[in-house]
Parts: C-alpha cells; sequence; structure tokens
C-alpha cells in the first residue's frame, strides 16, 4: 500500500480513553489504539504520539477547585505521563517498540525531551510518546501536539475525536451543524473552531504542517488517511 504520510503526529484526548466510564482508562480503549497504532508501524509509517490528560485531571478547570492554575496545569502534565505509560504498556503487549519521552524530568519512567534522540527512534520505527505536555503552564496537549510535530518534521498531525471532522457548530448538541471537508488556517481561526486551540493552529500554519481531524473509533481511519484517502476534516494553509 502506498503511503501519503511517511511520519505522523497523532493526537489522542486523555477522554477518548475513559470509554464508558466517567474517569480514568478502559482496557479495551487502550488496545482499540494500540491495535491501530501497530498497523500503521507494520505499513512503515513513523508514528509520534501526544496524548492528554483529561480523564485524570483538567488543568484549566483546577481553578473552581481553588488549586492554582500553575499548579493545576503541572498536575495536569503528571496526567498525561500516567495515559503515556498506559498507551506505552499496551502498544509493548501488541509488539511494538516504544518509547516515553516527558517534557518533565522523570528519569525512573521517562526518557528527557532531546529533539535528535527522538527523531532517531521515529527513524528506527519506535513509537514515540510524547508526555507532560510542553512542560510549561498555560500550553494545552494541543500545543504540544503542533510543538514536538514542528520539532521532529512531521508531514501531518492527526487529531483522533468522536464526530468525523469539524463542524460548524458542536454536533452532538446542534443537529444543523455543517460538515467542513476542507477548511484554511485562516478560516479556521477567523472562525473560532473550537476542535484545536488557536496557539496550535497557529504554529502548524507558519510552519505549513497539516491538521486533519478525524473519527478515532473507526479503526480503519487511521490506515485510510495514511494512504491518502478523503477522511474527516482537512486543515492547511492558502
Amino acid at each position: 500500500m502506498a503511503i501519503k504520510y511517511k511520519r505522523i503526529m497523532l493526537k489522542l484526548s486523555g477522554e477518548s480513553l475513559m470509554g464508558s466510564q466517567k474517569y480514568g482508562i478502559e482496557a479495551s480503549m487502550l488496545f482499540h489504539y494500540a491495535k491501530q497504532i501497530k498497523e500503521l508501524v507494520a505499513m512503515g509509517v513513523e508514528v509520534a504520539v501526544v496524548i492528554g490528560g483529561g480523564n485524570i485531571f483538567r488543568g484549566l478547570q483546577a481553578s473552581q477547585s481553588g488549586i492554582d492554575r500553575v499548579q493545576g496545569d503541572y498536575m495536569g502534565m503528571l496526567a498525561t505521563v500516567i495515559n503515556g505509560m498506559a498507551l506505552q504498556s499496551a502498544l509493548e503487549t501488541e509488539g511494538v517498540f516504544t518509547r516515553l519521552i516527558s517534557a518533565i524530568k522523570m528519569d525512573q519512567i521517562a526518557e528527557p525531551y532531546i529533539r535528535r534522540r527522538a527523531v532517531r527512534h521515529l527513524e528506527k520505527g519506535r513509537v514515540v510518546l510524547f508526555s507532560g505536555g510542553t512542560g510549561n503552564p498555560y500550553f494545552t496537549t494541543d500545543s504540544a501536539a503542533a510543538l514536538r510535530a514542528n520539532e521532529v518534521s512531521a508531514d501531518v498531525i492527526l487529531k483522533g475525536t468522536r464526530v468525523d471532522g469539524i463542524y460548524s457548530a458542536d454536533p452532538e448538541k446542534d443537529p444543523t451543524a455543517t460538515k467542513f471537508d476542507h477548511l484554511t488556517f485562516n478560516q479556521a481561526i477567523s472562525m473560532g473552531l473550537g476542535v484545536m486551540d488557536m496557539t496550535a493552529f497557529t504554529i502548524c500554519q507558519e510552519n505549513n504542517v497539516p491538521i486533519i481531524v478525524f473519527d478515532i473509533n473507526n479503526a480503519d481511519n487511521l490506515k485510510r488517511i495514511v494512504a491518502g484517502e478523503k477522511v474527516g476534516t482537512l486543515v492547511e494553509a492558502e
């Protein structure tokens, strides 16, 4: 099978790991993603992953419970490390070689982020799991995905969601919402679409890295995208 995207950045939300639960990690979801990633590796795709932490702790909401915003953001970063460890374990159970990299130093469980080393892991066919966000408060994991994708020269960012692309409104709440098949970064930014934060859109716009938003729950979508099929919504430069 011909491959359109040789090196991808897969962005997963922490909430996607909850499955039918209200919080935490559901094992079936871990292996749902691990099997899809394994198929990509078998195709020769180099895979980097950034995963959120919203299934465990969301920094932005911490201030509502009296926790300082910066403290809350660091707690959220630690949650992404937990999710990264879980996904790493699932991938290795499937026989996939991985490296867990943390933007926050924790030598016992993850490598520190060194760009050249991360790129070398990808070149050797290892799945690189970037955790700890950017290592800085006030930045989301969307921004972390955009930053790391640009740093390791990924061909595309694939953002897996529960819906099959970007809509004019939340399709789960508004039945009249219309789907976009293609958007420019300027359109996405001007419309204030909440599917990714503006920092992430801007980083990708400035460096000409396209974003595809798609339904991750369809197990065939990742393979179809890397093969060049039109799936979800493509956001790219003019």
